[in-house]
């Protein structure tokens, strides 16, 4: 049942994704494209894109943007109740452990420790996009296939980002409708080179 599939596959998400959104995404990724097929690979881009413009978390945005395609309403309630209900348990749990424990130099450890994983994680998930995003798919690479309109419009957007420290939602706007000019003229050229 699609229901069931759902809910375990983003229980799964919601009981390993620590570190937050940006760390569930390879997790995600796993489920949604590789394991059951329900999205391509630029189609999870796309996911991810949607779930950062819109208010919430990544991870339960993605939930229900997944559920809402593959089973509709009833899909997109039992993707996120599988993603949330981990983290509800879980945060109740420690949340009463931390406040007992918090000075322990034990706790201190795990938590020292697990920071590098997660930056790792979040790492490994932008190259995956950005792979995603200069070539269409990460299984071809080649210089030949590099969208070069994409490398162009990321690195104006970081320069933006970076060092002119421009409003994050105004640089997604503006990439897009860097993206849709350029579609446009490249589409205005073929039609006047016929």
């Amino acid at each position: 049942m699609i229901y069931l599939q759902l809910f375990f596959s983003f229980l799964q998400i919601g009981m390993f994704s620590f570190g937050g959104g940006y760390a569930a995404m390879p997790l995600i990724q796993g489920q949604v494209v590789q394991t059951h097929q329900w999205m391509t690979m630029s189609e999870f881009t796309d996911l991810i894109t949607i779930s950062q413009m819109t208010p919430g978390p990544i991870a339960v945005n993605s939930a229900t943007f997944v559920g809402i395609k593959v089973a509709g309403i009833s899909g997109a309630f039992a993707a996120t109740i599988g993603c949330i209900l981990p983290s509800c348990i879980l945060v109740t749990i420690l949340a009463r452990f931390y406040l007992r424990y918090r000075n322990m130099d034990l706790l201190q450890g795990v938590l020292g420790t697990l920071r590098p994983a997660v930056v790792a994680l979040i790492g490994s998930s932008g190259v995956l996009m950005l792979i995603s995003a200069f070539w269409g798919s990460v299984q071809q690479i080649a210089v030949s296939q590099l969208r070069w309109s994409m490398v162009i419009i990321f690195l104006l957007c970081f320069w933006l980002i970076w060092k002119k420290k421009k409003n994050p939602v105004f640089v997604m706007i503006l990439a897009g409708i860097m993206n849709v000019a350029w579609n446009l003229l490249k589409n205005l050229l073929l039609l006047l080179e016929r």
